[in-house]
Protein backbone atom coordinates (compact mmCIF):
# COMPACT_ATOMS: atom_id res chain seq x y z
CA UNK A 1 0.00 0.00 0.00
CA UNK A 2 0.90 3.78 -0.37
CA UNK A 3 0.82 5.54 2.82
CA UNK A 4 0.74 9.36 2.71
CA UNK A 5 2.30 10.88 6.42
CA UNK A 6 1.98 14.96 6.79
CA UNK A 7 4.07 16.66 9.43
CA UNK A 8 6.32 13.73 8.69
CA UNK A 9 10.08 15.99 10.18
CA UNK A 10 8.19 16.83 13.31
CA UNK A 11 8.94 15.09 16.52
CA UNK A 12 6.37 12.51 16.43
CA UNK A 13 6.37 12.07 12.18
CA UNK A 14 10.19 11.38 12.33
CA UNK A 15 9.16 8.11 14.85
CA UNK A 16 5.81 7.10 12.69
CA UNK A 17 7.86 6.95 9.55
CA UNK A 18 10.97 5.02 10.99
CA UNK A 19 8.09 2.68 12.30
CA UNK A 20 6.24 2.62 8.79
CA UNK A 21 9.70 1.71 7.14
CA UNK A 22 9.46 -1.78 9.10
CA UNK A 23 6.80 -2.61 6.50
CA UNK A 24 8.62 -3.50 3.69
CA UNK A 25 5.50 -4.19 1.97
CA UNK A 26 4.47 -0.57 2.11
CA UNK A 27 5.64 2.51 -0.59
CA UNK A 28 6.06 5.64 2.05
CA UNK A 29 5.31 9.40 0.58
CA UNK A 30 6.27 11.82 3.16
CA UNK A 31 5.90 15.53 3.72
CA UNK A 32 6.43 18.46 5.24
CA UNK A 33 7.83 22.50 5.23
CA UNK A 34 11.27 21.80 6.05
CA UNK A 35 14.46 23.16 5.12
CA UNK A 36 17.64 20.93 3.35
CA UNK A 37 19.95 21.13 6.62
CA UNK A 38 17.08 19.50 9.05
CA UNK A 39 15.84 16.73 6.42
CA UNK A 40 19.56 16.02 6.32
CA UNK A 41 19.32 15.06 9.84
CA UNK A 42 16.69 12.27 9.01
CA UNK A 43 18.42 9.25 7.81
CA UNK A 44 15.24 8.16 6.57
CA UNK A 45 15.05 10.60 4.42
CA UNK A 46 16.66 8.21 0.81
CA UNK A 47 14.36 5.49 1.54
CA UNK A 48 10.89 7.37 1.25
CA UNK A 49 9.34 9.60 -1.68
CA UNK A 50 9.86 13.27 0.07
CA UNK A 51 7.59 16.30 -1.00
CA UNK A 52 8.29 19.66 0.62
CA UNK A 53 4.86 21.25 0.22
CA UNK A 54 2.78 23.55 1.80
CA UNK A 55 -1.19 22.46 2.38
CA UNK A 56 -2.92 25.26 1.96
CA UNK A 57 -3.79 25.55 -1.69
CA UNK A 58 -7.21 25.08 -2.00
CA UNK A 59 -7.01 24.51 -5.84
CA UNK A 60 -4.35 21.89 -6.00
CA UNK A 61 -5.99 18.08 -5.91
CA UNK A 62 -3.53 16.65 -3.47
CA UNK A 63 -4.61 13.20 -3.72
CA UNK A 64 -3.62 12.83 -7.41
CA UNK A 65 -0.51 15.00 -6.26
CA UNK A 66 0.94 13.07 -3.78
CA UNK A 67 0.39 9.64 -5.97
CA UNK A 68 -2.98 9.18 -4.65
CA UNK A 69 -1.85 7.30 -1.29
CA UNK A 70 -4.09 4.15 0.12
CA UNK A 71 -3.97 5.63 3.76
CA UNK A 72 -3.15 8.72 4.94
CA UNK A 73 -1.71 9.44 8.63
CA UNK A 74 -2.45 13.43 9.26
CA UNK A 75 0.16 14.26 12.31
CA UNK A 76 1.00 18.30 11.08
CA UNK A 77 -0.38 20.75 13.22
CA UNK A 78 1.29 24.26 13.68
CA UNK A 79 2.23 26.23 16.54
CA UNK A 80 2.68 23.33 19.49
CA UNK A 81 3.15 23.82 22.56
CA UNK A 82 1.17 27.23 23.06
CA UNK A 83 -2.12 25.52 24.19
CA UNK A 84 -3.78 28.95 24.22
CA UNK A 85 -2.95 30.54 21.27
CA UNK A 86 -6.28 31.32 19.57
CA UNK A 87 -4.72 30.74 16.11
CA UNK A 88 -5.23 26.35 16.76
CA UNK A 89 -9.01 27.33 15.82
CA UNK A 90 -9.25 30.77 13.97
CA UNK A 91 -6.42 29.06 11.52
CA UNK A 92 -5.29 25.41 12.14
CA UNK A 93 -8.75 23.84 12.69
CA UNK A 94 -10.06 25.04 8.90
CA UNK A 95 -6.62 24.38 7.22
CA UNK A 96 -6.26 20.95 8.72
CA UNK A 97 -10.19 20.08 7.55
CA UNK A 98 -9.76 21.68 3.65
CA UNK A 99 -6.66 19.78 3.05
CA UNK A 100 -8.28 16.34 4.29
CA UNK A 101 -11.91 17.03 3.09
CA UNK A 102 -9.73 17.66 -0.39
CA UNK A 103 -8.04 14.21 -0.49
CA UNK A 104 -11.33 12.97 0.62
CA UNK A 105 -13.64 14.34 -2.19
CA UNK A 106 -10.74 13.84 -4.52
CA UNK A 107 -10.64 9.57 -3.78
CA UNK A 108 -8.72 9.18 -0.27
CA UNK A 109 -10.39 6.31 1.48
CA UNK A 110 -8.81 5.74 4.38
CA UNK A 111 -7.79 8.83 7.07
CA UNK A 112 -6.49 8.84 10.42
CA UNK A 113 -5.96 12.05 12.18
CA UNK A 114 -3.79 12.82 15.53
CA UNK A 115 -6.20 14.11 18.47
CA UNK A 116 -5.06 15.16 21.92
CA UNK A 117 -6.77 14.20 25.54
CA UNK A 118 -6.83 18.05 25.69
CA UNK A 119 -10.33 17.36 23.86
CA UNK A 120 -11.38 15.89 27.07
CA UNK A 121 -10.91 19.06 29.10
CA UNK A 122 -10.91 19.07 33.20
CA UNK A 123 -12.29 15.85 33.24
CA UNK A 124 -10.47 13.64 36.10
CA UNK A 125 -9.44 10.05 36.54
CA UNK A 126 -9.48 7.44 33.52
CA UNK A 127 -11.02 8.57 30.31
CA UNK A 128 -12.72 6.56 27.70
CA UNK A 129 -13.31 7.47 24.43
CA UNK A 130 -17.31 7.43 24.86
CA UNK A 131 -16.46 10.61 27.44
CA UNK A 132 -17.86 13.33 25.80
CA UNK A 133 -15.69 16.08 24.67
CA UNK A 134 -15.25 19.60 26.46
CA UNK A 135 -12.22 21.23 25.49
CA UNK A 136 -11.00 24.62 27.49
CA UNK A 137 -8.09 25.51 25.76
CA UNK A 138 -7.90 26.53 21.99
CA UNK A 139 -5.44 24.07 21.23
CA UNK A 140 -8.08 21.50 22.33
CA UNK A 141 -10.70 23.38 20.66
CA UNK A 142 -9.15 23.39 17.56
CA UNK A 143 -8.45 19.55 17.41
CA UNK A 144 -12.19 18.95 18.39
CA UNK A 145 -13.97 20.91 15.56
CA UNK A 146 -11.99 19.36 13.35
CA UNK A 147 -12.90 16.13 14.63
CA UNK A 148 -16.57 16.95 14.35
CA UNK A 149 -15.74 18.51 10.71
CA UNK A 150 -14.52 15.50 9.79
CA UNK A 151 -17.37 12.99 11.18
CA UNK A 152 -19.60 15.69 9.05
CA UNK A 153 -17.71 14.97 6.05
CA UNK A 154 -17.83 10.92 6.47
CA UNK A 155 -21.86 11.17 6.41
CA UNK A 156 -21.48 12.44 2.97
CA UNK A 157 -18.29 10.42 1.59
CA UNK A 158 -17.51 6.86 2.59
CA UNK A 159 -13.86 6.47 3.85
CA UNK A 160 -12.46 5.14 6.97
CA UNK A 161 -12.11 7.20 9.65
CA UNK A 162 -9.88 6.79 12.95
CA UNK A 163 -9.12 9.73 14.89
CA UNK A 164 -5.64 8.87 17.39
CA UNK A 165 -5.99 10.72 21.11
CA UNK A 166 -2.31 11.00 21.65
CA UNK A 167 -1.77 11.53 25.49
CA UNK A 168 1.48 12.29 27.15
CA UNK A 169 5.20 11.30 25.41
CA UNK A 170 8.94 11.48 25.39
CA UNK A 171 11.56 10.68 23.66
CA UNK A 172 14.95 11.99 21.65
CA UNK A 173 13.98 14.90 19.70
CA UNK A 174 10.89 16.17 22.24
CA UNK A 175 11.36 20.09 22.75
CA UNK A 176 13.36 21.10 25.18
CA UNK A 177 10.94 23.10 27.24
CA UNK A 178 9.29 19.96 27.91
CA UNK A 179 9.78 18.65 31.45
CA UNK A 180 12.71 15.43 30.77
CA UNK A 181 14.73 17.27 28.42
CA UNK A 182 14.81 20.31 31.01
CA UNK A 183 15.62 17.30 33.57
CA UNK A 184 18.40 15.85 31.01
CA UNK A 185 19.96 19.53 30.51
CA UNK A 186 20.14 19.75 34.75
CA UNK A 187 21.61 16.22 34.99
CA UNK A 188 24.25 16.84 32.33
CA UNK A 189 25.35 19.77 34.02
CA UNK A 190 26.03 18.39 37.56
CA UNK A 191 23.27 20.65 39.07
CA UNK A 192 22.91 20.24 42.69
CA UNK A 193 19.11 21.31 42.19
CA UNK A 194 16.50 20.95 39.28
CA UNK A 195 13.38 23.24 39.69
CA UNK A 196 9.72 21.75 39.40
CA UNK A 197 6.08 21.91 40.16
CA UNK A 198 4.79 20.03 43.60
CA UNK A 199 5.12 16.86 40.91
CA UNK A 200 1.52 15.71 42.46
CA UNK A 201 0.41 15.63 38.99
CA UNK A 202 -1.05 12.39 37.62
CA UNK A 203 -0.51 11.63 33.90
CA UNK A 204 -0.13 9.00 31.33
CA UNK A 205 3.09 8.71 29.47
CA UNK A 206 4.80 6.56 26.66
CA UNK A 207 7.89 6.29 24.73
CA UNK A 208 7.31 8.31 21.87
CA UNK A 209 8.97 5.05 20.03
CA UNK A 210 5.98 3.34 21.20
CA UNK A 211 3.31 6.27 20.24
CA UNK A 212 4.62 6.06 16.84
CA UNK A 213 4.14 1.59 17.19
CA UNK A 214 0.45 2.47 17.71
CA UNK A 215 -0.20 4.72 15.09
CA UNK A 216 1.05 3.07 12.78
CA UNK A 217 -0.27 -0.16 14.04
CA UNK A 218 -3.65 1.68 13.91
CA UNK A 219 -3.80 2.97 10.69
CA UNK A 220 -2.72 -0.33 8.62
CA UNK A 221 -6.42 -1.97 10.12
CA UNK A 222 -10.16 -0.79 9.59
CA UNK A 223 -11.77 -3.00 12.51
CA UNK A 224 -11.81 -0.93 14.93
CA UNK A 225 -12.39 3.01 14.09
CA UNK A 226 -13.35 6.31 15.21
CA UNK A 227 -11.92 7.87 18.25
CA UNK A 228 -9.05 5.51 20.00
CA UNK A 229 -6.71 6.53 22.82
CA UNK A 230 -2.74 6.63 22.24
CA UNK A 231 -2.02 5.87 25.61
CA UNK A 232 -0.14 3.52 28.48
CA UNK A 233 -3.56 3.46 30.92
CA UNK A 234 -1.29 3.43 33.57
CA UNK A 235 -1.26 6.61 35.63
CA UNK A 236 1.89 7.80 37.08
CA UNK A 237 3.05 10.98 38.93
CA UNK A 238 5.19 13.99 37.36
CA UNK A 239 7.41 13.48 40.56
CA UNK A 240 7.62 9.45 40.12
CA UNK A 241 8.38 10.05 36.35
CA UNK A 242 11.32 12.46 37.14
CA UNK A 243 12.43 10.50 39.83
CA UNK A 244 12.81 7.02 37.98
CA UNK A 245 14.40 8.89 35.24
CA UNK A 246 16.99 10.33 37.90
CA UNK A 247 17.46 6.08 38.73
CA UNK A 248 18.07 5.44 35.10
CA UNK A 249 20.57 8.32 34.44
CA UNK A 250 22.20 6.93 37.46
CA UNK A 251 22.69 10.43 38.82
CA UNK A 252 21.80 12.46 42.32
CA UNK A 253 19.57 16.04 41.94
CA UNK A 254 17.82 17.56 44.56
CA UNK A 255 14.27 18.14 43.45
CA UNK A 256 12.82 21.70 43.89
CA UNK A 257 9.33 20.59 44.50
CA UNK A 258 6.73 23.47 44.12
CA UNK A 259 9.04 26.34 42.30
CA UNK A 260 6.78 26.20 39.28
CA UNK A 261 2.52 26.49 39.78
CA UNK A 262 0.30 23.96 38.61
CA UNK A 263 -0.90 24.57 34.91
CA UNK A 264 -4.60 26.04 35.05
CA UNK A 265 -5.58 23.62 31.61
CA UNK A 266 -5.38 20.24 32.76
CA UNK A 267 -6.89 18.60 35.89
CA UNK A 268 -4.67 16.95 38.60
CA UNK A 269 -5.08 13.47 37.90
CA UNK A 270 -6.53 11.93 34.83
CA UNK A 271 -5.01 8.55 32.18
CA UNK A 272 -6.45 6.88 29.32
CA UNK A 273 -8.69 4.10 28.84
CA UNK A 274 -6.21 2.25 26.20
CA UNK A 275 -9.53 -0.92 26.28
CA UNK A 276 -9.73 -0.25 21.96
CA UNK A 277 -6.47 0.39 21.19
CA UNK A 278 -5.09 -2.79 23.41
CA UNK A 279 -8.07 -4.74 21.24
CA UNK A 280 -6.07 -3.47 18.25
CA UNK A 281 -2.59 -4.57 19.49
CA UNK A 282 -4.52 -8.32 20.42
CA UNK A 283 -5.24 -8.59 17.08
Amino acid sequence: MKILITGATGFIGNYVVKELLKYKEHSIIATSIENIKKLKENKWINDVTYISRDLNDEDEDYYSFFGKPDILIHLSWEGLPNFKELYHFERNTINNYKFIRNMVINGLKDVNVIGTCFEYGMQSGSLSEDLPSNPITAYGLGKDTLRKYLEELKKKHDFCFKWIRLFYMYGEGQSVKSILPQLNISLNNNDEVFNMSGGEQIRDYLPVSKVAEHIVKISLQKEVTGIINNCSGEPISIRKLVENHINKRNKKIKLNLGFYNYPDYVPMAFWGNNNKLKSILNK
